[in-house]
Formats: C-alpha cells, sequence, structure tokens
C-alpha cells in the first residue's frame, strides 16, 4: 500500500525565511547531432543515444522546468513566478519581466557539428515572433581534441558578400573556426553567426527564447532522407554584419571570489573557482543561479542545504539574501539579471 504523501507548507511571502535554493528536473531534448556525454559525463537519465540539450532552468510555453525538491516539489517555474513574483524574480525583474522567467539555462552536447545559425534580436523577434530575441554565451564544459567552434567571420562581411557566398555553398570559406579547450567562453550576441562544433559540450545562458535561424545544415538528412529548414530568408534581416570580433572573453580565475565573465543587459556570469567555504551576500536585487561546472558545492540557506555536483543547477530566489556554499574544490558560473 503506497503511504500517504506528505504535503509540506508553501513559503510563505510574507517571510523571506521560508525560501530555499531550488533545484529543478532537467528537460532532455533529443537532436540529429546530439550524443551521450549529458549522460556518461553529466549523469543526465535517459535511454537514448541522441540527447543535444539538457534545459536545467526554462519557462518557455511547453518547456517549463518542475521543482524537485522542498515543499515546492512538483510547481513550476511558471507557478512560483506567477505565485510569488516579486520574491523570485527581484522587484525590478519583475516590473521588466512580469510573469516571465527572463532566463533559459541549457548543457549541450555536440556528437555532430550544429547547424550553422543565428539569431534574431529582440525588435525582430518580437515583430515574428512574439518572442524575446536570443544573445546567449557558451562555456565550453568538454572538448574532444580538434574540436572546434564558429563564431563570426574571418573576414569584414559585408550583406552583398555574404550573399554571394550563400549561392555558391561557401559559406564555410567566410566563417571563423575556434579550436577550443575546457574554460573557453563565448558571448554570442543577437546577429551574430554561429555554430557548435562537433565534440564539443558547453553551458549556456541565455535569453529565454527558442527562435534560430538555421543558414547552412552540413547538408545532411534525417533517416528519412529529408533535409532540415533552412530559414535563409527570414536570416538576412537578423544580420549584424558591422558586429567587431570580440565575442572571445577573457576572465580573471581568482580562487574564492566571483570573477566577471560577461556582463550585457540580459544577464551578467561570473566564474567562481572555489577552495574553501564562501559565505555569500546577494546585492544584486536578482535571483541568482549557480551552474556546477567542476566538483561539487553545497549552498545553504534559511537552514535549507542542497548538494549541487557536476552538471547540476540551483535557482536562489531573490528574496534570499544571504547563503553560504560549502567544497573542498568547485568551480561554479554564477549567474543574474
Amino acid at each position: 500500500m503506497k503511504p500517504p504523501e506528505i504535503l509540506l507548507p508553501m513559503p510563505d511571502s510574507n517571510k523571506k525565511s521560508s525560501f530555499y535554493p531550488l533545484k529543478f528536473k532537467p528537460i532532455l531534448k533529443e537532436k540529429i547531432w546530439g550524443g551521450q556525454k549529458l549522460k556518461t559525463i553529466l549523469n543526465k537519465a535517459s535511454e537514448s543515444n541522441t540527447i543535444g540539450e539538457s534545459w536545467e532552468i526554462s519557462d518557455l510555453d511547453g518547456d517549463t522546468s518542475v521543482v524537485i525538491n522542498g515543499p515546492l516539489k512538483g510547481k513550476t517555474l511558471k507557478d512560483l513566478v506567477e505565485i510569488f513574483g516579486k520574491d523570485i524574480l527581484g522587484l525590478q525583474n519583475y516590473r521588466i519581466f512580469k510573469n516571465k522567467f527572463p532566463l533559459l539555462i541549457k548543457f549541450i552536447d555536440a556528437k555532430k557539428d550544429l547547424s550553422i545559425q543565428l539569431h534574431p534580436n529582440d525588435a525582430l523577434a518580437s515583430k515574428r515572433h512574439n518572442s524575446f530575441g536570443k544573445t546567449e554565451m557558451w562555456y565550453v564544459m568538454q572538448a574532444d581534441e580538434d574540436s572546434n567552434l564558429i563564431v563570426g567571420f574571418n573576414q569584414k562581411m559585408t550583406k552583398e558578400k555574404y550573399l554571394s557566398h550563400l549561392e555558391n555553398k561557401t559559406l564555410t570559406d567566410i566563417v571563423n573556426f575556434d579550436m577550443v579547450k575546457k574554460g573557453d567562453t563565448y558571448f554570442i550576441e543577437a546577429g551574430r553567426v554561429h555554430a557548435i562544433g562537433a565534440g564539443v559540450m558547453v553551458a549556456e545562458i541565455q535569453q529565454v527564447s527558442d527562435i534560430t535561424y538555421r543558414v547552412y545544415d552540413w547538408d545532411r538528412v534525417d533517416d528519412y532522407g529529408k533535409e532540415r529548414e533552412l530559414h535563409n530568408d527570414l536570416a538576412i534581416d537578423a544580420f549584424d554584419f558591422d558586429m567587431p570580433d570580440n565575442f572571445r572573453v577573457d576572465y580573471l580565475r581568482t580562487q574564492n571570489k566571483s570573477n566577471e565573465m560577461v556582463t550585457c543587459p540580459y544577464f551578467t556570469t561570473n566564474y567562481l573557482s572555489l577552495t574553501k567555504t564562501l559565505t555569500k551576500k546577494n546585492h544584486t536585487g536578482s535571483f541568482v543561479i549557480y551552474i556546477c561546472v567542476d566538483g561539487e558545492v553545497s549552498i545553504s540557506a534559511n537552514n535549507v542545504k542542497e548538494r549541487l555536483k557536476t552538471g547540476e543547477t540551483v535557482l536562489l530566489p531573490a528574496v534570499i539574501d544571504d547563503y553560504e556554499i560549502n567544497t573542498k574544490k568547485a568551480t561554479l558560473l554564477e549567474v543574474y539579471v
């Protein structure tokens, strides 16, 4: 006989002390280019051999994350934002985003090359898709020997020159290939051409959007002999051909402190290399997300402790002021808006 479910009291929005670090069930996505690293390296539970993405924190319609710990277990991220609003997002974020969580956090495993693609900015995405645009960043968690990424062009580009190469099927002659290793970081603004190469696994922080314009997919076909749809008519107006080559992110790796990696209008991401317990105060006015990219930590807030292992993610509601990160050795990405 199944024991009765124990219903724990939900957090009281009038009591800051009732909120705690939130963990969510990963949303796994099969992809034509996906592999097994999310299972073998990050321990994601799946029977598939083509898992390309693990959505760690998402509020996209149809793909909203579900809490797996504490009194809020079973609630979706959408539920939390609608019920608790500014306590989850922070007052300023709530004024801007209302009942929408503004970020999407992913792990991506490319067994094969992803399509060459780009994303629209806010104005274009809103006009065409009633969506946010998609600016994102990548942190390379693992890379096979000689693997690479495509980011930007390898020469000064114009619309006319690009269209000529598109027509002649020579796009790979003009895009920039970068060999990568663990720890390399890239900032991909909306309007910049890019692709994750075969053998690369990344943590991705992005605006909450799933709008992608594919411009080249390596002429591959699916099991039915059909090519994936390209979006060249839409993409041409989304390019920013004047964008400078500032996509490689240089950052300090000073131990036991937050080192700035990327700060943009959509998110801030810091690098934390920890060798001891760290007591933190949230001065951001925002929720804070921690992505464990190496090692293991425990995060304690309001007398609740949550363990975080490599490949796991936790969300601290904005209302949590003080917390502690305990570890002997770990690397985290710290994200807020």
